[in-house]
């Protein structure tokens, strides 16, 4: 099992996100951390191989909880890997993020589907890596493996996912969009002729490869609705 510790400030969202990874095949969620002081603690006494690493923290922001956690503050021997996961969308903290040497960077709200395949991306590069002898010089075949590994995220299409009908979905939400409106998958759904479930998960897919941004929009009861928006 890869050992996964649970980095954000909202109780609520650090349940939902440790939810989202026990659903996981092969992976285990062995804490949670609400602030960046017991971020870097839960890490030295945990030891994860993963860490999910909310960027608004209230003692100190993650890009800084990534800088210790690289400089090997409290515990040199613990160096997990990180994917931040945040609310934060300019282009400095991203910036920070890929500088810190995280694998990915989920900006919230994202769907389980969105965490669950960079994941399963995670587990392949730990796959391979643990498959590689220790005391052998790696070639460059075996690096461009490791790096396609993480490289490879939800940019090509899921399964069942015809590039006519994306083409279709992107153009609905592109004339949406430029009218200054959003969608909904359910408007989707009713303007494409695909059922609702197919038209979110074209609708995620675009949000998960960066063409689409989504928002919550909260209503009186229930669940928030999930709105569309093309990123262009």
């Amino acid at each position: 099992m890869i050992k996964v510790l649970v980095v954000d400030d909202d109780f609520m969202v650090a349940k939902i996100h440790s939810g989202y990874v026990s659903r996981v095949a092969g992976f285990e969620v062995v804490g949670t951390a609400h602030t960046g002081a017991d971020a870097l603690r839960a890490v030295g006494e945990l030891r994860p191989e993963l860490v999910l690493l909310d960027i608004y923290l209230p003692d100190m922001d993650g890009l800084a909880v990534l800088r210790e956690l690289r400089a090997g503050t409290g515990s040199p021997s613990a160096d997990p890997d990180v994917i931040v996961i945040t609310a934060a969308r300019d282009l400095d903290t991203v910036r920070g993020a890929i500088r810190g040497g995280a694998l990915h960077y989920l900006i919230k709200p994202f769907s389980y589907e969105a965490l669950r395949d960079q994941l399963e991306n995670f587990r392949s590069l730990h796959r391979r890596l643990s498959a590689m002898p220790g005391d052998a010089p790696a070639v460059q075949q075996d690096v461009d493996r490791l790096f396609g590994s993480r490289a490879r995220g939800s940019s090509a299409p899921p399964k069942g996912v015809s590039s006519e009908t994306a083409r279709i979905v992107e153009d609905i939400l592109r004339e949406r969009t430029a009218g200054g409106g959003d969608l909904s998958a359910t408007e989707c759904a009713d303007a494409t002729a695909l059922s609702r479930v197919s038209a979110r998960k074209y609708l995620e897919h675009f949000v998960v490869t960066g063409r689409a941004e989504v928002r919550l929009r909260y209503g009186g009861t229930g669940r928030p609705e999930r709105r569309y928006r093309w990123s262009d």
